[in-house]
């Protein structure tokens, strides 16, 4: 089992701060020594939050961007320009602001038809990583307060999958379809970034790092990367469902 780092930030702005270093971090770690560097990227608003950081004017310029290469996490199922979309927020606010070559750019195909979109996502991280689990060098999640992450939700078969490295899956609380990267796609990554904020994840937190069996529930406690790391970065509202035997570092801003 990955003994995950556990840092607490004073609150979400702070989160995202740290966040995006660790984001640098990660990122030109990886370009100085392989030359490239993959990232999956999260929607929601904690990230929306880090990407602004990442293209302003203090951050923009520590990464090499033509050798960065981004991934998603999950998509909704509807067009790139659509308010919903994950690509449309990171877009918005990190990709159209920074120098980074249009074939850097890997989307999941939200406006095409579920099962063939996933198969072609599949198709795109194989033809980019090689044979074997594609190694990203830094994935961005976030925890539902249902426990799910990325788009595996409670009792999905998606969370079953071995083999495929992206599905299409259909979440009955929201009755839509959605794309997501499964558990051994998430699990290869040599760097895995929870972000976590706000008062109402605290219950969740306190389920996800109760006991053991929770493993079986929440599908956010069943990320546990084979050979990497595992960060949780969470706000300290969000924090006080941690157990207190749990070792923390406290951020200070």
């Amino acid at each position: 089992m990955t003994q995950p780092e556990i840092i607490v930030c004073p609150d979400a702005s702070g989160l995202a701060r740290l966040g995006a270093e660790q984001f640098v971090a990660s990122a030109s770690e990886a370009t100085a020594g392989a030359g490239r560097c993959a990232v999956a990227l999260a929607g929601g608003s904690t990230p929306k939050a880090l990407y602004a950081l990442l293209s302003s004017a203090e951050l923009r310029g520590r990464l090499d961007w033509p050798r960065v290469h981004f991934f998603w996490g999950d998509e909704r199922c509807v067009p790139p320009d659509h308010q919903d979309s994950n690509f449309r927020m990171a877009r918005e606010t990190l990709l159209d602001r920074v120098p980074l070559p249009a074939q850097n750019i890997h989307r999941m195909a939200g406006e095409a038809e579920p099962l063939a979109a996933a198969a072609a996502y599949e198709s795109e991280l194989r033809r980019f990583f090689g044979v074997g689990p594609p190694r990203f060098d830094l994935v961005l999640l976030g925890l539902g307060e249902d426990g799910h992450t990325a788009s595996l939700f409670p009792g999905s078969p998606a969370l079953e999958e071995k083999q495929r490295l992206a599905v299409a899956v259909y979440v009955d609380t929201l009755r839509a379809h959605r794309l997501t990267l499964t558990l051994p796609a998430l699990n290869a990554a040599a760097h895995v970034l929870f972000l976590v904020a706000g008062a109402s994840k605290e219950d969740i937190v306190r389920k996800v790092f109760g006991t053991k069996a929770a493993a079986t529930q929440y599908p956010a406690a069943r990320i546990e990367p084979s050979n990497g790391r595992l960060t949780w970065l969470m706000s300290a509202d969000a924090a006080g469902g941690l157990p207190s035997e749990l070792p923390v570092r406290r951020a200070t801003r």
